[in-house]
């Protein structure tokens, strides 16, 4: 299923204004706004973290499948897609993130 299908099954966001990912120490990692260009990967991160309590490897690997024909691109042009890169590096790694949601 591609990507737009994908994300119309989502919950809506439209309660977040950004949510941050914070490391093991506790540390912000990274921010993703709700904005363009990255509102889908918000709606997203935002899901994983509500089914698996944050981001560990199992989410990271349904997210990729979220992502759909962008995990293919991803993986051919690292760099482009951080948010994808970022669950990449999950797998890769078993080292996850703790989310905290920013309310609008």
């Amino acid at each position: 299923m591609a990507f737009a299908d994908q994300l119309k099954q989502l919950p809506a966001v439209t309660h977040l204004t950004a949510l941050q990912l914070l490391d093991a120490a506790g540390h912000l990692v990274a921010t993703i706004e709700n904005k363009p260009g990255q509102a889908g990967s918000l709606a997203v991160y935002a899901a994983l973290a509500a089914r698996h309590g944050g981001i560990n490897v199992a989410a990271a690997q349904e997210g990729l499948d979220i992502f759909a024909e962008h995990t293919a691109d991803a993986r051919a042009h690292p760099g482009h897609h951080p948010n994808i890169d970022r669950l990449l590096a999950v797998i890769e790694s078993g080292e996850g993130f703790s989310v905290k949601l920013v309310l609008a």
